[in-house]
């Protein structure tokens, strides 16, 4: 499994979640812009009692985020499909 989320502890500090998501390279990036756009987004909270943040919770945010929990049903038609017109010429 290349996720490093599901490698996290149950309760991780935003540097560790950064370096799980984007990179250490991009880590400072992350935390200082966008953090707080996902946070006013509905990003988990820290929990005050473990001093982090909920992995299984940021995982799902970010399966809700990337689209991941929706299948194929948040795929939009790209047009009228006409079924039965399909050829071989029409394929070549």
């Amino acid at each position: 499994d290349n996720n490093q989320l599901s490698a996290l502890p149950l309760f991780a500090d935003d540097v560790t979640i950064a370096c799980a998501i984007v990179g250490r390279k991009q880590q400072g990036y992350w935390l200082d812009v966008v953090l707080p756009e996902l946070e006013r987004c509905g990003f988990p909270a820290k929990d005050p009692l473990h001093g982090g943040r909920a992995v299984p919770l940021v995982m799902r945010f970010y399966d809700d985020y990337l689209g991941m929990t929706e299948g194929v049903a948040r795929a939009k038609p790209d047009g009228e499909e006409k079924l039965g017109t399909w050829s071989k010429k029409s394929a070549a």
